[in-house]
């Protein structure tokens, strides 16, 4: 059975497991096009952020 000569650093650790909390980007529907945008994000298609016009799109 293959035993490791010597121990792992606490950073070697920590980096191996930083890896384990990282989640998926969870995605919201506009309430104006219903688009699938990154929650807290100004939707790219109509420009509205929490109900209300923040940006100007063309179209």
């Amino acid at each position: 059975m293959a035993v490791p000569k010597r121990k792992h650093s606490n950073s070697r650790t920590g980096k191996r497991r930083s890896q384990d909390a990282k989640k998926p980007v969870e995605l919201t529907y506009c309430e104006q096009c219903s688009t699938a945008v990154p929650s807290h994000t100004v939707c790219p298609k109509c420009g509205h952020y929490m109900g209300r016009k923040v940006i100007d799109v063309e179209t």
